[in-house]
């Protein structure tokens, strides 16, 4: 068992949009596993948008990192020393490890993981967190119907190309919202969305809701909205009477950006009253006791290749910073992951 490990802890809080001078890279040694615990060899480590919240000492649904604090993360990894009679050597797990390339950790606090049943890096994807929160906000909050038609931004990435094809699937009109013609063709020609908007390509809102008019000439009844910015002023006033709007995330304002592009809080109150619109958040966290009902359901639509993913891999620790920045900024395709280990 090794003494030492790498990680990256958070070095000082941003100021507006992250940079990599806000992460650091250090050694640190590794602590002998306790009573229940296993010591974990990373080989994926998940890179998410709600990483940047955690950066900010605000009030939020989690507590925020501390100066010199291991970045918080998700990961997959083999069990290299057990004191838990769940686990041996040479088992695959998931749990939240953070941004290092091996962990000591409570194995209450882990999931094994069966090799066979899919890519193990698919539990931090579409058969994890991202998987489950598309699928929740699409049964459990938007409430989805079919012939209804749904819009949902960020339409290629980890969550947002689950909820596209889960929406085709359920017999919905799909819209996505992506940025740049290679993720618009890949989200009809792959995903099966009915038709794909290019942000990049709207200059302002006026544009984009223009843009959207044209896509849904009969309107949108439902939103699954994942960055806010000049998307969400496009689709609110199109949103039909009644219409319902899942927000799972504000991307484009997590560093303090695009704020120019924000529809003014009068005029967003004024759609959301006169339209009768229902805007809910909502944490994936609380959610987690439908994890076997959504792994039932979607587990076997991505082993018999009904579902489709794509995922933006880095190779190394030391590239995770910089594909974490990449990230926000919209520079991944799919799900965003570090291969920190080999697979056994």
């Amino acid at each position: 068992m090794p003494t030492s490990a790498n990680r990256v802890v958070l070095a000082a809080r941003p100021q507006g949009p992250a940079t990599l001078d806000d992460l650091r890279h250090e050694s640190f040694e590794l602590p002998e596993p306790g009573p229940g615990e296993v010591v974990l060899r990373t080989i994926w480590l998940s890179l998410d948008p709600y990483m940047r919240g955690r950066m900010d000492d605000t009030k939020s649904y989690a507590t925020p990192l501390a100066p010199g604090e291991t970045m918080t993360g998700q990961t997959v990894g083999e069990v290299v020393a057990s004191n838990h009679a769940g686990f041996a050597p040479g088992d695959i797990a998931t749990g939240m490890t953070g941004w290092a390339d091996h962990a000591v950790i409570a194995g209450d606090d882990l999931r094994k993981l069966d090799p066979g049943q899919a890519p193990v890096q698919t539990a931090l994807g579409i058969l994890g967190m991202p998987g489950l929160t598309a699928w929740t906000g699409l049964a459990h909050i938007l409430g989805a119907e079919r012939g209804q038609t749904i819009a949902i931004s960020a339409a290629t990435g980890a969550v947002g190309s689950v909820a596209g094809q889960l929406a085709r699937a359920r017999g919905l009109r799909v819209i996505g919202v992506a940025g740049g013609a290679e993720k618009c063709a890949f989200a009809t020609s792959t995903l099966g969305y009915d038709t794909c908007i290019d942000h990049h390509a709207q200059p302002d809102d006026g544009a984009m809701e223009v843009a959207l008019r044209e896509a849904a000439p009969e309107g949108i009844n439902l939103y699954f909205e994942n960055v806010g910015g000049k998307t969400l002023s496009g689709i609110v006033p199109n949103m039909n009477d009644h219409g319902r709007i899942a927000i799972c995330g504000m991307v484009a304002w997590y560093g303090g950006q695009h704020l120019d592009e924000a529809m003014p809080t009068p005029l967003l109150w004024r759609n959301l009253l006169t339209r009768k619109l229902r805007a809910e958040g909502f944490i994936v966290a609380d959610h987690w006791h439908r994890f076997p009902d959504f792994l039932a359901e979607v587990a076997p639509m991505v082993k018999d290749g009904t579902l489709h993913y794509r995922e933006s891999v880095s190779e190394g620790l030391e590239t995770a910073p910089q594909a974490f920045l990449d990230m926000l900024k919209g520079g991944n395709f799919g799900k965003t992951l570090v291969r920190v280990g080999a697979d056994p």
